[in-house]
């Protein structure tokens, strides 16, 4: 079973993946679940190429930092995603292609089509058609607060310190993306457990 997990900042996707995780391997399931980003990898080559998209300012291109993160999307797939999912077992992931799309593309002014382009060239398709996917959301509000609350664990991750206008445009952009890939939205209020449960039944998981 391959699972997406997307959704805009301090809506609970690790958090959720992890919780997804646990139930699994509860069933005795072999279980890889990962960010896409590659910040959290323990893979020099993927963590090298976070840094440079999310580490100090190198002054790197936009159109580089899309091909940048599609390096990283490549990499783990091929190397935990391809291999667990041919033993049948669970793949989670946080973030996928479009968040690059969301990001780079609506949000940095790349071209669309050609992040599209450059993906649909390089991912195999199995990676475009996962068992479940959603897009995690969050009122406005309460995400400052989520946002605040996380203040520098990620001090590279700037787009976290941008404030409430950019990033009602990035929610914006999340549900434009939603629409017109006709991927499900799911609200994020409430506790970590009364999220989870729901998110079980709304996957009929």
């Amino acid at each position: 079973m391959f699972i997406v997990v997307e959704g805009q900042d301090a809506t609970g996707k690790d958090t959720q993946a992890a919780k997804l995780k646990e139930y699994f391997e509860a069933q005795g399931k072999k279980v890889v679940t990962y960010s896409e980003s590659g910040t959290t990898s323990t893979d020099p080559f993927i963590k090298g190429i976070a840094e440079l998209n999310y580490g100090k300012d190198y002054g790197i291109e936009r159109r580089t930092r899309a091909l940048l993160y599609l390096v990283n999307r490549y990499e783990q797939w091929k190397k935990l995603a391809e291999p667990t999912l041919k033993e049948n077992g669970v793949v989670i992931i946080t973030r996928n292609w479009f968040s690059t799309l969301i990001y780079e593309g609506y949000m940095q002014g790349v071209s669309r089509s050609f992040i599209t382009k450059i993906h649909k060239q390089v991912m195999p398709s199995p990676y475009f058609n996962p068992d479940k996917i959603v897009i995690l959301t969050l009122d406005e509000k309460e995400q400052a607060k989520r946002l605040e609350s996380q203040g520098k664990v990620r001090q590279g991750e700037f787009f976290k310190s941008k404030g409430y206008e950019f990033q009602h445009k990035l929610n914006q952009a999340y549900l434009k993306v939603a629409k017109e890939f006709d991927i499900p939205t799911f609200d994020t209020s409430g506790t970590i457990d009364e999220v989870f449960e729901r998110l079980k039944k709304f996957w009929q998981i």
